[in-house]
């Protein structure tokens, strides 16, 4: 058994300002990854700014990453850094700004490779990097992986490349001006990040701790959501500060968890209908997660897991799920095509602990 984590994590208020002189340690002059809108909106690009302006360290701003980022979005980053000189990089964002300056530290780092370094399995240096999440559901400010958009394949798929971020800043605060169906969707990616890791070929005691207690403190929760989602308001309007530390908390562990295994099949599923019908990530995972806990082999496990999150069955779990998320009705070529396409995944595949053929796939779909 293994455990290994080499990221810096601090969670507290304040906490890109309280350890500025952390992150300024990291370079001298810093390339700042994030998209056009929320970090704005949410605080976290000004408070990044402001904490190297105080410690007299220089950087220049890449916001052009799109929801799902794209390698042709990676590379334009790699030239504006390259050709501003800088020496580390700083993701400020949900998923897709954090995943993309993984990829953008790399590139820059390997300035005279072409893009199809991203999908090699070669050892090389990447840029110190450091993550500053502003949503709470895929924990990459503590994993190694990068997910981008493949158009050619039409679907996305994890970099070969394993790269931890040097410090992840976690702050609460910028959970605030989440929409309400973005705070929902981040969250139920975290809880699949628990559930596929606990339900791995890969999982040992000491990721199912994470994975346990991700679990239960999301049964502490998640009454909260479902009456955020009835109520129809703003998160912000609706839940605590301790609800958001909460979520902050869980994304976290549960990227912890998923550090070591990786995910499973509802995440391989997921992928071509992100990319089909321009489905959220974590509606698009989720909706895959009934079907996974039902067809699971291992019965026991997963009436484990189901009492640890609050749910006397898969029936039950199913509908908090849909009241959450709502339903969505996969086209059935789109079906066949994901079927195909998940049989073809060895790295997904070799991560579900029994066989798996095409007629247990199709019975996901619920």
């Amino acid at each position: 058994m293994q455990i290994y984590l080499p990221t810096n994590v601090y969670s507290e208020t304040d906490c890109v300002m309280n350890h500025r002189k952390e992150l300024a340690a990291l370079g001298s002059r810093a390339l700042l990854v994030t998209g056009k809108h929320s970090s704005r909106i949410n605080g976290a690009l000004e408070d990044v700014q402001k904490a190297l302006q105080e410690e007299r360290t220089s950087y220049v701003v890449f916001d052009e990453i799109e929801e799902n980022p794209s390698i042709e979005t990676v590379i334009k980053a790699r030239t504006l850094g390259v050709q501003e000189q800088v020496d580390f990089v700083v993701g400020i964002g949900g998923g897709s700004p954090m995943d993309a300056a993984k990829a953008i530290a790399l590139m820059i780092a390997n300035p005279t490779e072409i893009q199809e370094l991203l999908y090699q399995k070669r050892e090389l240096p990447a840029l110190p990097l450091a993550e500053i999440p502003t949503t709470a559901g895929t924990g990459s400010e503590v994993t190694p992986y990068a997910i981008l958009t493949i158009h050619a394949r039409k679907t996305k798929q994890s970099i070969s490349h394993k790269i931890y971020p040097s410090l992840a800043l976690i702050d609460s605060r910028y959970l605030k001006t989440a929409s309400l169906n973005t705070l929902l969707d981040t969250a139920v990616d975290a809880l699949a990040h628990l559930i596929e890791s606990y339900l791995n070929a890969n999982a040992n005691v000491y990721n199912r701790m994470y994975s346990e207690k991700g679990l239960s403190l999301f049964a502490e929760i998640k009454d909260d959501l479902t009456q955020c989602r009835r109520q129809g308001k703003e998160p912000v309007l609706s839940l605590s500060d301790t609800v958001f530390g909460s979520l902050m908390q869980i994304a976290a562990i549960a990227g912890m968890a998923i550090a070591h295994t990786g995910t499973s099949l509802p995440h391989g599923l997921s992928y071509p209908v992100t990319y089909e019908m321009h489905v959220p990530h974590g509606k698009a995972v989720g909706i895959f997660l009934p079907g996974f806990l039902a067809c699971y082999q291992n019965k026991e496990e997963v009436e484990m897991l189901l009492k640890r999150m609050g749910f006397a069955t898969v029936e039950d779990f199913t509908e908090y799920l849909q009241e959450l998320l709502g339903k969505l009705e996969i086209p059935d070529h789109l079906w066949d095509e994901d079927v195909k396409s998940m049989l073809e995944n060895q790295e997904k595949l070799k991560n579900y602990p029994f066989p798996i053929d095409q007629q247990a796939l199709y019975a996901f779909r619920r």
